[in-house]
């Protein structure tokens, strides 16, 4: 594959790391995304391989995602989102920016904050996505109802003129009406494309295509991986009727 011609406006399917690889230094300006969570590893009485009742019970997320395994050892995730992090760094340009959504949870009774994810890499900010609602299956804490944001910058990235202005704490829905198992919201891709200058906007876990509609949205232009041919086909689907409805 040569870039730019058979990256830009585009989703390849494939594995990200290994199409990463073969993607040249400083080539985009803003990478965002939220990848799988490994939520079926989960060592409280919340969702596994075995739950057949319950909250969990009918979830999309309980089936897990399409060629992909959810329920990693947790080194070996944290090791492989790390790996997945210091290529997306390696990619983006010298004012280029990593917008990094995850979640924080509780493991074995402790709060895991992804700093084995994160490691050494500099995390400028981190921004609260509060969404509505939950499940929360452990007496021993209070319901979750935010997710985190991690700002990775290179050195040179500034927010576009008055951006500096939104605050921290972000309010955004979940998207509902999407079969993904695990979409975010167009709104809040759109606000973080709408602070930047970048042009080229990258996601190395495209899912549905939500950063992919963002970056039509503000005439920009995109670059996304997917592994699974099924989630391939939803985004390119969900791209083409996002185009035909603003003509």
């Amino acid at each position: 594959m040569n870039f730019p011609t058979d990256y830009i406006d585009k989703i390849i399917c494939g594995n990200c790391l290994d199409v990463m690889k073969q993607m040249p230094d400083n080539s985009i300006d803003l990478a965002v995304t939220s990848p799988p969570y490994n939520l079926k590893n989960s060592t409280g009485n919340g969702m596994s391989e075995n739950t057949k009742t319950g909250k969990w019970a009918g979830n999309p997320l309980q089936k897990g995602y399409s060629h992909f395994d959810d329920c990693m050892p947790h080194d070996k995730y944290a090791k492989w989102q790390n790996d997945c992090l210091r290529e997306m760094y390696r990619l983006i340009k010298d004012d280029g920016v990593i917008f990094y959504n995850h979640k924080w949870r509780v493991q074995a009774g402790l709060l895991q904050d992804r700093q084995d994810i994160l490691d050494d890499l500099p995390v400028r900010q981190i921004i609260i996505w509060k969404r509505k609602g939950g499940i929360n299956f452990n007496p021993g804490y209070f319901l979750p109802t935010y997710e985190v944001i991690y700002m990775i910058p290179k050195k040179k990235f500034k927010l576009n003129p008055k951006a500096n202005a939104v605050g921290d704490v972000w309010e955004f829905s979940q998207e509902m009406n999407n079969p993904h198992p695990a979409p975010y919201p167009v709104e809040l891709i759109d606000r973080i494309i709408k602070s930047t200058k970048a042009q080229i906007i990258f996601d190395p876990f495209m899912g549905s295509g939500t950063t992919a509609v963002a970056a039509i949205k503000n005439k920009r232009n995109y670059i996304g991986i997917e592994i699974s041919p099924e989630y391939c086909q939803m985004a390119e689907e969900r791209i083409i009727k996002f185009i035909s409805k603003k003509e």
